[in-house]
Formats: C-alpha cells, sequence, structure tokens
C-alpha cells in the first residue's frame, strides 16, 4: 500500500470574510465555520479564537487537537466511518495543513483535561504550542449527559478541520513525503536480510469518557488486529477520551504519530516495517488476557523478529502493557515498549503499577507527577474554573498571584507515549 502526502505549511491564521490558504495564511471565515458546528442541536453556541506560538495565551481545558486534512486520490476520506464512509483508506494521496491545528475546548466533559500554554514554561512541555491554533469554545444545551456532550464537541472538531483541509485540494503541496509497505510474502522477498519489526498500538479503550475510535468503532468492542500503518495518516484512528492530558493521545497524535513515521524511516534500510497491530486496553481482566494472548499470537503467525509496543494512559494499562511485553517476549519476539510514568513528585515511588523481567527495554516519557508553575497568562481562550479539579491539579492550584501550580499531569501530550514530546530519560 502506498500513500503519498502532501504538506501545505501554514504560518498564520486569521479571520475573514471568505476562507482560503494563500501564501501559507489561513483564512478562516468565522461565519461558515460557526454553522458548521451549529449542524448539531447538542451544541447550544460556540466561540472561536486564535492561539500562535509565544503569545501570552492559555487554551484549557483541551479536549482534542486535530490536524485538518484531505483525501485528493485513492479510496474513502478522511477520518473513515467518523466523516467519511466507511471505506480502506491509507493510500492514493493525502494533502494535511502543517504548522497548524483545530483544538476543541469549553466547559469540561471529564476531570482529565488538559492546558495548552502559547509561551512560558508550560510551552515547553507540550508540542501544541508550537502550532498555530484555531480554537473551537462549544458551550453544551442544559442538560446533557457528559458521553453526549464529549461526542458533540469530537465530531464538531471533525467537521471543522475537514471543511479546513478541504481548502487545500486544489493547491500545490511545499513537499510530498511517500509511505509505502508491502504484503507479506513480497516484503519478505524485497527485504530477505532485514529484521521483520512491527509496531504494537495499545489503544486507550476503559469506557466511561475513555475511548479510542478505529474506522468509526468502539475500540474496546474489537478483537487485536491488524492494520496498514498508512491508515493512521488518514485518520483511521480518531480519540474520544479525556484521559490524562499529558499521555492521551489526540487525534493529532494518531495522524502524526512518531513510532509510525521513524519505522518508515527505516523501512527498507535497517528494518522491514511489515505492519501496525491495534490492540485494545480493557478494564476486566478476561479481556485483558484475550487482547494480549491475539497479539502475542499474530506476533508469531508473522514472523516478526521484534515489535514497538506503545501505552496510553496509565495504572490500569500497565496491566496490559506488561502482559503484552511478557507474552510477546515468550514468543521469541523482541519487544520495546513506550510508557511514561506516575513517580510520585518526589521520583521516588513505583513508576509502574506492574513489572515484569521480560520488559528489559523500556523508553519513558518522563514522569507525570513533576510539579510546574504555570504564570498568570493575558489572555485565556476557555476558562481556568476547572484547573483545581482536572487531574494533575488540587484546590490549592490557583495562586493568589494568579499563578497555577499543577502537575505536568495537567498539560496537553507533556508525558506522552509514542514519544510525541520533549520529555525522555537516560
Amino acid at each position: 500500500m502506498k500513500l503519498e502526502v502532501g504538506h501545505i505549511f501554514i504560518n498564520d491564521i486569521q479571520f475573514a470574510s471568505e476562507s482560503k490558504i494563500e501564501n501559507g495564511v489561513l483564512y478562516v471565515d468565522e461565519e461558515a465555520v460557526k454553522a458548521i458546528v451549529l449542524e448539531d442541536e447538542k451544541i447550544k453556541g460556540v466561540k472561536f479564537d486564535i492561539a500562535k506560538p509565544g503569545e501570552s495565551v492559555r487554551i484549557t481545558p483541551v479536549k482534542d487537537v486535530i490536524e485538518p486534512r484531505v483525501k485528493v486520490e485513492g479510496r474513502g476520506g478522511v477520518f473513515p466511518g467518523v466523516i467519511a464512509k466507511v471505506d480502506t483508506v491509507g493510500s492514493g494521496k493525502t494533502y494535511a495543513l502543517k504548522g497548524m491545528a483545530v483544538v476543541t475546548a469549553g466547559k469540561i466533559v471529564g476531570f482529565q483535561e488538559g492546558i495548552i500554554d502559547m509561551s512560558g514554561p508550560g510551552a515547553e512541555y507540550t508540542p501544541f504550542s508550537k502550532l498555530n491554533n484555531l480554537v473551537v469554545v462549544c458551550e453544551p444545551v442544559e442538560g446533557i449527559k457528559q458521553h453526549e456532550y464529549e461526542k458533540a464537541v469530537r465530531l464538531a472538531g471533525f467537521r471543522v478541520a475537514v471543511y479546513l483541509g478541504e481548502l487545500a485540494r486544489e493547491l500545490t503541496p511545499d513537499e510530498t513525503k511517500t509511505y509505502e509497505t508491502y504484503g507479506i510474502m513480497e516484503g519478505k522477498e524485497k527485504f530477505p536480510n532485514l529484521p521483520r519489526v512491527a509496531y504494537v498500538q495499545m489503544l486507550q479503550s476503559q469506557g466511561l469518557l475513555h475511548d479510542t475510535y478505529v474506522y468509526g468503532v468502539d475500540a474496546k468492542r474489537t478483537l487485536s488486529t491488524i492494520m496498514n500503518p498508512t491508515e493512521v495518516m488518514d485518520g483511521a484512528i480518531v480519540s474520544g477520551n479525556c484521559v490524562s492530558a499529558c499521555d492521551k493521545n489526540p487525534t493529532y497524535v494518531h495522524e502524526n504519530n512518531p513510532v509510525v513515521h521513524d519505522l518508515f524511516e527505516e523501512h527498507g534500510k535497517t528494518i522491514n516495517f511489515v505492519c501496525q497491530i491495534l490492540t485494545n486496553e480493557n478494564v476486566y481482566l478476561a479481556d485483558k488476557m484475550r487482547s494480549s494472548d491475539w497479539t502475542a499470537k499474530m506476533c508469531r503467525l508473522l514472523d516478526l523478529d521484534a515489535v514497538i509496543v506503545s501505552q496510553e494512559g496509565f495504572g490500569n494499562p500497565d496491566t496490559d502493557l506488561i502482559m503484552n511485553c511478557k507474552k510477546i517476549e515468550a514468543e521469541g519476539v523482541k519487544t520495546v515498549i513506550i510508557t511514561d510514568e506516575y513517580a510520585g513528585r518526589d521520583g521516588k515511588s513505583q513508576s509502574l503499577a506492574d513489572a515484569d523481567p521480560a520488559a528489559d527495554a523500556v523508553v519513558t516519557g518522563g514522569n507525570a507527577n513533576q510539579v510546574i508553575v504555570l504564570p498568570k497568562m493575558d489572555k485565556v481562550i476557555g476558562t481556568e474554573d476547572f484547573v483545581t479539579i482536572i487531574a494533575g491539579g488540587n484546590e490549592h492550584s490557583h495562586r493568589e498571584d494568579g499563578t497555577i501550580e499543577v502537575e505536568i499531569q495537567a498539560i496537553t501530550g507533556a508525558t506522552n507515549e509514542t514519544g510525541f514530546g520533549y520529555l525522555s530519560a537516560r
């Protein structure tokens, strides 16, 4: 399967009377995107704002971050099963608006939503501070259920992202990158001497606002399965979860998964990147055993030499991570796991809720319990009303001088477990 991804670089966003892209500037017709959001009767009102790198601006509580894309050639459309019809994506040609994102915010859904600071010390922990962000602040109708509100805002963000992506359909990309994988036997014949490597991605699927969707299907209702890694670049996996902001995978991360991209960089050179294996993170032991059994079985059936396993979330999913690791290793397949840590504010607590000697190659995204003081910002998009109850905050987070003291757990993307961030350890 072969996919060409054309990059359209966006250096600025401005509101205008007409939506278009010219000379690296994204012009947004505010009334047009407002109409798109208000298509959902569960959203009572919406406000739009723009946040640029280096500004004294805070966005909170953040729900999702999405990169606008458009399918210009090949099967299906972006976000299949969610916005586009269900069709296998990952081939043909797709354009992406690079350097910007759609960020959804508004009244809190669950307590595990986060903060994006566009400047100051907090900005150094989130990759999204480096983007030009169109922020969609939604106000739900009265009496709406939490899960209905989450879905309404999630879909509104995707609709806005698709609308903006369409503006690039007739443009010429600033650069194009090509990604290609092969069938199992074809790849073995093409790269007979290269180690066969796959990526095992664990998807947050514990339910109760802890959901991820694959082609529109809730991941907790799936069995471990195989996917071509180019499919994620067309939005085949999207976020619908409110797990701790530091280590959740917003949709932007799925679209730009660094494990996928790094493996493609070595594909045909030092490794044969065989496929991506998706597995879920359920709550009950029987479900964990079933999913990890299936994952290990597929690794053996594919005759893999090694895998990279990434986690999403912490605590309960640590068990899934270690189960996957030790069962895959038992099949003779080497594993490297990517996680983050909750080692306490002093760094002296047990980092993971589970462990095993088989987990002897570990990459960490940092300690989510690390404390940071965020300065008072000139502008807040959304509201700071909830920083005392989001994961990483406490009743004393709001300080008298206007600063905010939180664990970096509250910062969107701070300890991301695909490596889409800035922290690790040596």
